[in-house]
């Protein structure tokens, strides 16, 4: 099947992307790393003996960096319904976290202790549609809250990609029942003309 304009037009910007270009350089396994290593170098989330839960985390980019900065005192606890390439030293369940299963095994890899940190870098496969894609892209938010809910020890940390729209600021009003401090970070590997911003919640109140 023949690519269309805007697909030839997307590949040729992706390829061209200096993020691109930089991961494949740095070893790493998508763009998207540089989002997370901007925040990280703003807000520290990620220290020695942190222990995370990577939402969302095909093709393993963010457990790539989250790995190399928990240490062997950390945890990295990473689940998709795609599989991943391993990483050495993230242990990986593969599914959907909305099961029972897939969400006791991801609670028996914790070993039935919270997690500092939640990731999620969520985002549903986009149809162009804003009414179909915006709605999807918030089930996705609320999905990752409620398992931060689940697996965060009082004070934790959560940080989730949202798409600004429709039910992102009824998300936000949300967020801020659960957390002490709310704050909006808009990476510069983000493309600006992205409508996703990454939002964090710390202190989680139980």
């Amino acid at each position: 099947m023949a690519r269309s304009k805007s697909s030839h037009k997307w590949l040729r910007e992706h390829f061209d992307d200096e993020y691109v270009k930089k991961a494949q350089q740095e070893g790493y396994r998508s763009r998207a790393v540089y989002k997370l290593k901007e925040i990280q170098d703003k807000d520290h989330l990620l220290r020695p003996g942190t222990k995370v839960v990577d939402l969302g985390a095909a093709p393993g980019g963010w457990s790539q960096v989250a790995v190399q900065l928990v240490g062997r005192t950390g945890r990295v606890v990473a689940s998709d319904i795609l599989p991943i390439d391993p990483i050495p030293n993230v242990e990986f369940v593969l599914g959907d976290f909305r099961e029972q299963a897939v969400l006791n095994e991801l609670l028996n890899l914790l070993d039935d202790e919270k997690a500092d940190l939640v990731l999620s870098d969520m985002a549903p496969n986009m149809s162009g549609m804003d009414a179909v894609d915006q709605p999807r892209a918030i089930y996705l938010c609320e999905l990752a809250l409620d398992m931060a809910q689940q697996v965060l020890k009082p004070g934790g940390s959560f940080l989730v990609k949202l798409f600004q729209g429709d039910g992102s600021d009824k998300f936000l009003q949300e967020l801020r029942r659960h957390f002490k401090t709310v704050k909006i970070r808009k990476p510069s590997a983000s493309r600006p003309r992205s409508r996703e911003v990454y939002v964090l919640g710390q202190g989680f109140l139980v």
